[in-house]
């Protein structure tokens, strides 16, 4: 970390796995000053090195020409932080490409869906340098290069695995602070961890296994019902797994997905489902029935869930 001009500590910020959240969070962050390497791949990579990167959001338009990006992140400086925002399936072979770009103090914050996947991260890397964390983003990549956000919501949590927050982790907060983003510190970035998992497990599964957008879904009673039983599920596999779980997150987790999400809404797994693309079924209701089966818990839902999706998780089924 350097002191710029201003004063202000100025990081070598390189993100992982650029697409739609980690390209969002590296714009501002790059905008507010800080050394942002982009790590990304395909079309997108070739439009960010040609055009530089584009951001669409009633936050504020950005046009970054000249971010760095890059395909392999070998080409990127020892950073302060790294923004860990690979799919699930991506995480242990990202892990060890992200090793030489870590120096001791280097935090590595996770942004992936499910729970699984600090501790998958933390066997490669070690513990010291994970630090989890929770981003809601709505918005996508909508052309190479181009990221369109759709609300003026960018919340992005975290905090130390070991519970509560650090040094570390006020300084980023304090970039991200800085460059316009919603910060939360957790006392316990777990709780923020299952919270998300209960409402995303069962929002994921439902819409990729019924093609549908929440909005026919919670017109139906049926389905309606199916939710509830799935979320209730989800929500006794975290208990087995942390008892202090604050109560009530099927619940609070329903209320999003009845009040607060537009009718054309469906998770992104329903997305790369129909684009032929690998899906993170294993982490979502996979891992739900294979927690429940761990802490004895029965998972009758997201076990059917998890089988019926297993044929698509490597991609396109021919």
């Amino acid at each position: 970390m350097d002191c710029g001009d201003a004063g202000v500590f100025v990081m070598e910020i390189v993100v992982m796995g650029a697409g739609a959240i980690g390209g969002y969070f590296g714009a501002r962050l790059a905008a507010a000053g800080h050394a942002v390497t982009l790590v990304a791949r395909g079309a997108h990579l070739a439009a960010l090195q040609e055009n530089g990167l584009i951001l669409h959001s009633p936050k504020g338009d950005l046009h970054l020409p000249d971010i760095r990006a890059v395909g392999d992140i070998s080409q990127a400086a020892p950073a302060d932080i790294v923004l860990f925002m690979v799919k699930n399936y991506d995480v242990e072979a990202a892990a060890r490409a992200i090793l030489p770009t870590l120096r001791p103090d280097t935090m590595v914050v996770t942004c992936q869906n499910g729970v699984s996947a600090p501790e998958r991260l933390a066997k490669i890397i070690g513990q010291r340098h994970v630090v989890p964390g929770v981003a809601r983003f709505p918005g996508d990549i909508s052309a190479p290069g181009v990221i369109r956000h759709t609300a003026p919501f960018d919340k992005f949590s975290f905090g130390e695995s070991s519970g509560g927050q650090s040094p570390r982790c006020d300084a980023f907060a304090a970039a991200l602070s800085g460059a316009g983003c919603m910060v939360e510190q957790p006392e316990n970035i777990h709780h923020d961890l299952w919270a998300k998992y209960v409402m995303q497990a069962s929002f994921a599964s439902i819409t990729a296994l019924t093609r549908l957008d929440i909005g026919p879904l919670r017109s139906c009673t049926d389905t309606v019902s199916l939710f509830h039983d799935a979320l209730a599920e989800t929500e006794a596999v975290g208990r087995a797994v942390m008892p202090d779980l604050p109560e009530g997150l099927s619940d609070i987790a329903w209320g999003i997905l009845e009040n607060r999400l537009p009718d054309h809404t469906h998770a992104s797994m329903l997305d790369d489902l129909l684009r032929g693309k690998p899906i993170e079924n294993a982490w979502l209701s996979g891992d739900v029935a294979r927690l429940g089966a761990a802490h004895g818990v029965p998972t009758p839902i997201h076990s059917a869930f998890a089988r019926a999706l297993a044929p698509f998780e490597a991609g396109r089924v021919v």
